[in-house]
């Protein structure tokens, strides 16, 4: 399972700081890991949009296409309190 983490405004608004998850074929990269988050819904949908933050893999910044697995740290951060 992959470690996420999460940092700056998201823990408050998600309420947790991280968790542990199995990625679905369809997040095998850092655009499809937040399109899977966001069908959550609610505030997961508002604040995991793609302008809304950064996200680190495995402690290097990374990109949308940056290729992620089930061994990864992931940690997205909150680049707007919005």
């Amino acid at each position: 399972m992959a470690r996420i983490l999460y940092f700056a405004y998201l823990v408050d608004k998600l309420g947790r700081a991280q968790e542990d998850l199995a990625l679905p074929d369809s997040a095998r990269e850092v655009r499809g890991l937040l399109a899977h988050l966001r069908t959550r819904g609610g505030v997961w949908e508002k604040a995991l949009s793609e302008d809304k933050v950064q996200v680190l893999v495995n402690k290097q910044f990374s990109t949308l296409g940056t290729t992620i697995s089930d061994t990864d740290v992931i940690a997205i951060v909150s680049s707007s309190p919005g």
